[in-house]
């Protein structure tokens, strides 16, 4: 176990942890996205969707996963910062601009405001949790019937936050911001594991710019979508 630890508190080890945890959080993202797609496909879906997978094992599911990714979230970001730490104090002096290094170095404005990007998601998923997650539901009024079942009003409330300018505003924001966070971050997460060589490299990095963009540009489409088409219940 000793041996472990040792790997595991070591500069390989914390970017082993890092790339591991955030491809972990890329495929939380990628599954979010696809639940919250629901929302084109009306009220009834949606909030079936919602009341389906909160009701899974009596909830238990829930909680199980979201119990994990709160774990997964903590150790990216405290390895996160522990990497970023070791650079900087590898590096004393700062980069004087954020162009490629070339070879294998692909130095960009994405991966030198990692932790910055980074740090604004967490305080946008807080907020979001609170907002979307923790808001008003059934006892508050929000509750609809499907097919003979009662269930939270999750369309009506997430129609409601976006019918509100300065909301969409921020989120299409941060959601801009996690596609560049995602630009660097997935490629450098397989090369953390091991998992690129000089000829995989460059389709790593281009996958990795290619998918945050997707991924940004589908949570950007349903705000907008809302805010113009949509209107509260």
């Amino acid at each position: 176990m000793s041996g472990l630890s040792q790997v595991l508190n070591s500069s390989v080890g914390k970017k082993i942890i890092s790339g591991l945890t955030g491809l972990g959080l890329v495929g939380f993202i990628i599954i979010h996205l696809a639940g919250n797609l629901a929302i084109f496909a009306g009220a009834e879906a949606l909030n079936t969707y919602s009341h389906t997978l909160n009701s899974l094992g009596g909830g238990g599911f829930v909680y199980a996963a979201e119990a994990i990714l709160v774990v997964v979230f903590l150790f990216h970001i405290v390895s996160g910062l522990q990497v970023a730490r070791s650079r900087q104090t590898a590096r004393p002096i700062a980069y004087q601009k954020s162009a490629n290094a070339g070879h294998t170095s692909k130095k960009s404005s994405s991966s030198v405001s990692m932790i910055y990007t980074g740090l604004v998601l967490l305080v946008f998923t807080v907020f979001h949790l609170y907002s979307i997650k923790f808001g008003p539901s059934s006892a508050e009024g929000y509750v609809t019937v499907h097919n003979g079942t009662e269930m939270r009003d999750l369309y009506r409330l997430v129609v409601e936050r976006f019918q509100n300018l300065f909301y969409v505003v921020g989120y299409v924001l941060v959601m801009a911001l996690l596609g560049w966070h995602l630009r660097h971050g997935i490629w450098s997460a397989l090369q953390s594991l091991g998992l690129t060589n000089k000829k995989i490299l460059p389709v790593a990095y281009t996958l990795g710019g290619v998918l945050g963009l997707a991924l940004a540009a589908g949570f950007l489409v349903m705000p907008i979508y809302i805010y113009i088409a949509l209107e509260p219940n």
